[in-house]
């Protein structure tokens, strides 16, 4: 089968950074689905794994956890899927990713695909989807009805961000207040649902003060944190909760202690990577989110589709992350182009 991978980390992106291989097909065993890929979508996790993870010796390392995509075969132990169901999943990162034909993957942590979705809009979901939907109700633990509570979402505009505005909007009674710098991305956070968009290149606690928020009772900081860390401590109310997706390079936590400010630290591949007892969550999780957007609660964030599955789209996928300029999820589908 063909896959897109690498042998050796690139740091800096180029033309090589990732190849088109042809490797034999895996078989499922246990709880495993082996899925006939159709559609992937890129995320910040891909460029950061070839920037800096080095495969095993001799071994090709392959990228990607979103995909869409039909079961072809499942293993011995699997109960949720048949042949033929059409899934949709963010995978695993202890295992090779969805820059293939074919990929295995744990039905605990896929779930049936949105009907009235195409497969390049479901691809833009599940990753994105997991990660918000953890983050809000798992880790900073929103109730659904909230009063006069405000949630803040630094960097509100991406892939995780648009999700976790539309579930607040959809799902709880937050007031959402997301940061946008331009004028598209504060249009997109807009439509998808925040009640305000301030400028996070500006000063926070002035930005708020502008549309008349002194403090707020959440934040979900998906990107910069180290950033914007001394200012959201000033901005959150005393008891406040602080959640965060990133990797600053460090962070001095001691400095939450006055206000009794509580850090959640949210990484969807938690479940997968430790096999733990709520593993299946993100099966019902997924679920859920089909449903929701089947009945047009929610809709996707499919921001750009660049076309096939292939060397050179992959490559612009990396490039318009590493440049920070995407608005929503970037989609690939289809290997017939890789095969030229």
């Amino acid at each position: 089968m063909l896959a897109i991978g690498y042998k050796q980390a690139s740091p800096e992106l180029h033309d090589k950074a990732l190849s088109l291989i042809n490797i034999a097909k895996p078989t499922p065993a246990g709880r495993d689905l082996l899925v006939k890929v159709s559609a992937v979508s890129v995320n910040p996790v891909d460029t950061k794994i070839r920037r800096t993870a080095e495969p095993d010796a001799d071994e090709f390392k392959i990228l990607g956890w979103d995909a869409v995509g039909i079961v072809e075969e499942t293993g011995s132990d699997c109960d949720l899927f048949k042949p033929g169901d059409r899934v949709y999943y963010a995978g695993d990162i202890s295992r090779p990713g969805s820059n293939a034909e074919f990929q295995l993957v744990d039905e605990r942590i896929v779930g049936h695909a949105p009907s009235t979705l195409t497969d390049a809009e479901a691809a833009a979901i599940p990753l994105t989807a997991l990660t918000a939907w953890e983050l809000l109700f798992s880790r900073l633990e929103v109730p659904a009805k909230t009063t006069d509570k405000v949630l803040l979402i630094v960097g509100g505009a991406g892939g995780v961000g648009s999700m976790v505005t539309q579930l607040a909007k959809q799902l709880t009674s937050l007031t959402i207040v997301s940061t946008a710098s331009r004028e598209e991305t504060v249009e997109w956070a807009k439509r998808l649902g925040a009640d305000h968009v301030i400028n996070h290149h500006k000063p926070l606690a002035e930005e708020l003060e502008r549309i008349g928020i002194t403090q707020v009772d959440y934040v979900a900081s998906l990107t910069h944190t180290d950033t914007h860390f001394s200012s959201l401590i000033d901005i959150l109310k005393p008891q406040g909760k602080l959640g965060l997706i990133d990797d600053p390079q460090s962070l001095d936590v001691t400095a939450l202690k006055k206000k009794s400010i509580s850090l959640h630290w949210e990484f969807m591949y938690t479940r997968s990577l430790f096999n733990t007892e709520d593993i299946a969550q993100q099966h019902h999780i997924l679920n859920r989110v089909a449903r929701l957007l089947d009945d047009k609660t929610l809709q996707t964030t499919l921001g750009e589709h660049l076309g096939s599955i292939c060397v050179e789209n992959l490559i612009q996928a990396h490039k318009i992350l590493e440049s920070h300029k995407a608005r929503g999820k970037l989609v690939l589908e289809g290997f017939e182009d890789a095969r030229r």
